[in-house]
């Protein structure tokens, strides 16, 4: 299969969901990625409501958090399978949904207040 050709969602998307106890919703075509934070641990996603005319719904960030107007840009989500793989099975997590993730193999997953 092409990465331009992925299919959402897909079998470990849908377990990730059912995991968790949580509803399968497939991710928009974008996403805003914290590209100067990449290589770092853990893994941070944040899914948020999509607002009004918007296109972007997940937030993702590697290591420490900035509120820099600049730390997130937008990143088609076909690319996430190459420039972030370990997120790519939590893209189907409902709206509201969070995740931590590391390379020790930690997993939490937990809806927002």
């Amino acid at each position: 299969m092409q990465k331009a050709d992925a299919v959402y969602p897909d079998q470990a998307q849908t377990e990730i969901c059912s995991k968790y106890g949580m509803p399968v919703q497939p991710p928009e075509e974008m996403v805003a990625i914290a590209i100067d934070s990449l290589g770092k641990s853990p893994i941070y996603g944040t899914r948020v409501k999509l607002p009004e005319d918007g296109n972007i719904s997940w937030f993702i960030h590697c290591g420490e958090f900035s509120d820099a107007d600049d730390f997130y840009k937008p990143v088609h989500v076909h690319h996430l399978s190459e420039m972030l793989p370990q997120v790519v099975n939590y893209l189907c997590l409902p709206t509201g949904a969070k995740f931590i993730i590391d390379t020790a193999g930690y997993e939490d997953v937990w809806m927002a207040e």
